[in-house]
């Protein structure tokens, strides 16, 4: 397989992976408040549960999803109410106190079920699939594929994010400002499952 063979599918993967959504804000407030390396859990939950999608498609579980409109309706009501209660605790936070252990980060199985959740990145995933699929010879092949492609920009580009929220943590300076922080945070997450109820 050549480089011009890949280079779209490794665009769709990256520009899939850094436009602002869900998993982005969350991974966003993540390293504002507790930094890159206490943020890898949720990153790599997002990540394999993206691969996971991909690699799903790929091998056509996507399709069977879409396909079930009363699972798809489930799949939005356990999303939705996961993003609103994921938006409901960052929205509810202050300042980090670096003194205490007490507040947890979402960790790898909440970023992994974030991904699993979601309806738009079932369709995501899909439409990878889809779009890809005669760069491989079978659908195995198209999943480690789109498994690794997506994989891989997604890691990128959530550590992208979490480090601009690293930076923003280095801005704020009182309690205030981190309590509009996270209230802007949590307002963009619960805002991001709109598209989720369009489709």
């Amino acid at each position: 397989m050549t480089w011009d063979n890949l280079a779209p599918l490794v665009v769709f993967a990256l520009v899939s992976t850094v436009t602002p959504g869900g998993a982005t804000t969350l991974v966003t407030a993540s390293g504002a408040r507790f930094g890159y390396r206490r943020s890898v859990p949720l990153m790599a939950g997002i990540t394999a549960g993206l691969a996971g999608l991909a690699a799903a498609a790929a091998v056509g579980l996507a399709s069977l999803i879409l396909a079930a409109p009363s699972l798809q309706l489930a799949m939005k009501i356990a999303g939705s109410g996961y993003f609103l209660w994921l938006a409901w605790r960052i929205g509810r936070s202050g300042a980090p106190d670096l003194k205490t252990e007490m507040a947890t980060p979402t960790g790898f199985a909440g970023g992994a079920l974030l991904l699993l959740l979601n309806p738009k990145g079932w369709a995501m995933a899909l439409a990878a699939a889809a779009s890809f699929a005669m760069l491989a010879n079978g659908p195995l092949q198209l999943a480690v594929l789109l498994g690794s492609v997506l994989g891989l920009a997604s890691a990128f580009s959530l550590s992208l994010w979490c480090l601009a929220g690293l930076m923003l943590a280095q801005m704020l300076k009182t309690e205030r400002q981190w309590r509009m922080l996270n209230v802007a945070l949590g307002l963009a997450l619960a805002v991001s499952i709109v598209p989720m109820w369009r489709q």
